[in-house]
């Protein structure tokens, strides 16, 4: 699945390969939120708790998570950690998910999260495909704008500011969909990158967006 012809990142894939390689890629990607689904099914039916420890380790398996996909050589192992990793994301992320329905109007929360996360996705990626862009140009804006908006988090850990935790969670609403429009037009106009981890980029920019967009949801409804 890494082995494709060595070609120049300007240059676009044919329209029938980069089509074959968007299919493969956005079907991986709905294997990987089904398996993350099933993880957070269980964590939310035995009742996972949520603590500093939970949301500590799950810190560090989804930001590690990646980088230890990237650094596996067989395709077909490199999937299976992937599927992993994705049920223990779903696991581990559920006490969050069971803290809002816990809420009153918890669920109408949760359903507009992942509702608008999934039309913000389809429009978002759609666009990309349809309109073969070139979003390259974001990259060194999102990786900046991401590495601002973790700091502001940890900070804001310390601060407890809640205005501050909504200018957080929009921003972060805003990085991820320049992230879903930048790894969605790699998949065009970069012949040579790994379409495992484009899904799993894809992946993690969806899970950080329906987070974010739990909080800001929870306070417009006066919950949070």
């Amino acid at each position: 699945m890494n082995d494709r012809p060595a070609l120049s990142a300007a240059t676009a894939l044919p329209a029938t390969a980069s089509n074959t390689l968007i299919r493969n890629t956005f079907i991986l990607l709905s294997l990987i939120l089904g398996t993350a689904a099933v993880g957070a099914g269980l964590g939310l039916a035995i009742n996972m708790p949520m603590g500093w420890g939970v949301w500590i380790a799950f810190m560090v398996l989804f930001i590690g998570g990646p980088f230890l996909i990237q650094r596996i050589d067989n395709g077909q192992t490199q999937i299976s950690v992937t599927f992993v990793w994705a049920f223990l994301v779903g696991l581990m992320f559920s006490p969050l998910v069971g803290a809002y329905l816990s809420f009153p109007g918890g669920s109408a929360i949760v359903l507009n999260a992942l509702v608008t996360t999934a039309v913000l996705f389809t429009a978002l990626a759609g666009y990309a495909v349809t309109s073969r862009k070139d979003f390259s140009f974001m990259g060194g804006f999102l990786g900046a704008g991401c590495l601002l908006v973790i700091v502001a988090i940890i900070a804001n850990i310390f601060l407890q500011i809640p205005m501050l935790s909504l200018v957080i969670s929009s921003a972060a609403v805003l990085l991820m969909c320049g992230l879903i429009l930048w790894e969605t037009s790699r998949l065009i106009h970069e012949p040579n990158a790994n379409p495992i981890m484009i899904a799993v980029g894809l992946f993690g920019s969806i899970v950080v967006m329906f987070s974010h967009l739990l909080n800001l949801f929870s306070f417009l409804s006066g919950d949070d």
